[in-house]
């Protein structure tokens, strides 16, 4: 396909400037739910993402926050105007969060759109989706990874208008206070979004006053084309070819100890791009289904991670890129598979992105990082019969790459969350927060070393709750690149008085007053072989405790005399001359 030519009739300057002005638009969306949010998983952890889509839906910018959910917003765009097509009047509103019948992804995701007019005229949607709390179902949180059918997850909200004609659907709301455990914090929540939305509308109609409707809906098509151009181009940047890698998740949360595959075949050609998983696992009994909007989110996040344009997201980024995955896969389920813990999946199918994309373009490329940040929650009922619940995701590390460490301490790019401040947790909830630290050891050697695994324990302080956490990358590990180790993985312990006890990595489990649950994630991937790192930078790495003293010497070859700490040069160059002997 040939790619789409800059329209010289278009005046750079004021392409810029629309740019960023809808851009400002959304991101002033998502700041509003987390000044207004009542849940700490929208305020603090910011679980959420806006967007603005224009009458025919196709996504012309997308605000802060998740890009995993980069894909979903025009999936579920797509349905909405097909169920209500032009019925839309100034002042409606329509949620959903079904991932069957909706073009939803997991059941905690409500999408609020939000049509806005201009004299009588239809500009387009702003779009807010976000997690909440809880959406009733057989756990609290409503994303415990054992369920097996989407019945278990919680509360199935149809494509359905909220707000009519600006009247508020009292009925649906009566209906999703009924079905969960915090009605007032998701009630909260969803007048949050209302707000976001709101401003949304509000700047949209600014705009159109400034710039006119007919002038944005000509630069509307420009920013797509910018997008589109900006995606060929780098696709143009890597050669032409086939690449394959095949990553595994742990298991799905029911059948403990078996791996679940996930393949991906990549095809370059010219300024087009295929993304076959062709030979994933079929569709599994436990909740880490995922559905295609998702892995289609995931596909665009590790394509952008290889750009160098700032080029908006938006639909004309994905012209160029096809996705495939077989009906009845993980990557594609059949309905009632439970999918409330997709999240997961989602992140290993960049990582297997990763892996395939390694092989045509390594300078581009991290290994991989902690394997998807982790979410938990932990909920029970207070002595006077009040729930109390406290849900977040814990971050962890990046990958190192060509000439740049792993970081520690960082989301995993594709989330873009962050871990709820220690003070938080102890105000919000009855816990109180033991550890929080980065793990000596857990970053994968190499050349460039991967990003520590993050630490975080929590003794339950009430009388007795319920425990749901999903993780993975214990049995496998965040691989290294190029001679780069794998980073450590992950674990979950129950801890009490000294004692303790490992835990699987997704799980369901009754706590008690002074138990602890400790998590760890995984270490992310090293790049390069551990014995060409500087030994400056080991040296600096075993003074600030990143790496130990026996580390430097086992999987970097570097000898270290002190404290204080220094190089010992002549011990170093024997000890990696000996390794470079050594058979392979």
């Amino acid at each position: 396909m040939t790619v789409t030519k800059t329209n010289p009739k278009f005046n750079p300057v004021h392409l810029e400037l629309i740019k960023n002005a809808i851009g400002s638009v959304v991101d002033e969306m998502v700041l509003t739910v987390v000044r207004t949010a009542y849940s700490s998983i929208m305020k603090d952890t910011m679980d959420l993402s806006s967007a603005f889509c224009d009458r025919q839906g196709r996504m012309i910018a997308q605000g802060l926050s998740l890009p995993l959910h980069l894909g979903s917003i025009p999936d579920a765009m797509d349905k909405v105007l097909e169920h209500f097509g032009d019925d839309f009047v100034a002042g409606d509103v329509v949620i959903l969060n079904d991932p069957y019948v909706a073009g939803g992804m997991h059941l905690p995701d409500i999408f609020m759109f939000m049509p806005v007019f201009r004299d009588n005229y239809l500009l387009g949607f702003v779009v807010l989706v976000a997690h909440f709390n809880d959406m009733g179902g057989r756990v609290p949180g409503s994303s415990a990874a054992d369920s097996t059918e989407i019945f278990q997850e919680g509360l199935r909200i149809p494509i359905v208008k909220l707000y009519e004609k600006g009247k508020r659907n009292d009925m649906l709301l009566r209906i999703i206070r009924l079905n969960v455990r915090v009605p007032d914090i998701v009630e909260g929540d969803l007048d949050a979004q209302y707000a976001a939305c709101r401003i949304g509308e509000r700047g949209i109609q600014e705009l159109a006053d400034k710039y006119g409707i007919d002038m944005l809906k000509e630069y509307f098509d420009e920013l797509l084309n910018y997008s589109e151009r900006a995606a060929r181009n780098t696709i143009l940047s890597i050669p032409d070819g086939t690449y394959k890698f095949e990553d595994f998740l742990d298991d799905d949360g029911v059948n403990m100890g078996m791996p679940i595959p996930i393949r991906v075949r990549v095809e370059v050609t010219h300024d087009e791009i295929l993304f076959d998983f062709e030979g994933s696992s079929k569709q599994v009994q436990g909740a880490i289904n995922c559905t295609m909007s998702f892995v289609k989110s995931s596909v665009y996040f590790a394509l952008r991670s290889v750009m160098s344009s700032d080029a908006p997201n938006n639909s004309g980024f994905f012209r160029p890129v096809t996705v495939k995955a077989e009906l009845g896969s993980i990557l594609n389920p059949r309905a009632p598979g439970a999918c409330a813990a997709r999240g997961v999946t989602g992140f290993r199918v960049i990582d297997a992105i990763t892996g395939a994309l390694s092989f045509a373009v390594p300078k581009r490329i991290r290994a991989p990082g902690e394997g998807g940040v982790t979410s938990y929650s932990i909920s029970g009922y207070d002595i006077d019969g009040r729930f109390n619940m406290f849900r977040e995701a814990v971050m962890g590390n990046w990958g190192g790459g060509l000439n740049r460490d792993g970081l520690d301490g960082v989301a995993n790019p594709a989330a873009n969350v962050g871990n709820a401040p220690c003070e938080m947790v102890e105000k919000q909830s009855p816990l109180q927060v033991e550890k929080y630290e980065l793990v000596t050891d857990s970053g994968g050697a190499g050349q460039w070393r991967g990003g520590l695994a993050v630490r975080r324990q929590l003794t339950y302080l009430g009388e007795s709750a319920t425990v749901q956490l999903r993780s993975d990358r214990r049995i496998h590990p965040p691989y290294g690149l190029y001679g780069g180790r794998s980073g450590a993985p992950s674990n979950n312990e129950l801890v009490e008085q000294g004692n303790s006890e490992q835990l699987p990595t997704k799980f369901v489990r009754q706590i008690k007053k002074g138990q602890s649950i400790c998590h760890t994630t995984a270490g992310s991937g090293g790049y390069g072989s551990p014995f060409e790192r500087d030994p400056g930078l080991v040296l600096s790495d075993v003074v600030n405790d990143k790496v130990s003293r026996e580390a430097a010497k086992e999987m970097y070859g570097v000898c270290l005399n002190g404290p204080p700490w220094s190089v010992d040069e002549p011990a170093t160059e024997n000890l990696r001359g000996t390794h470079e002997k050594e058979p392979n």
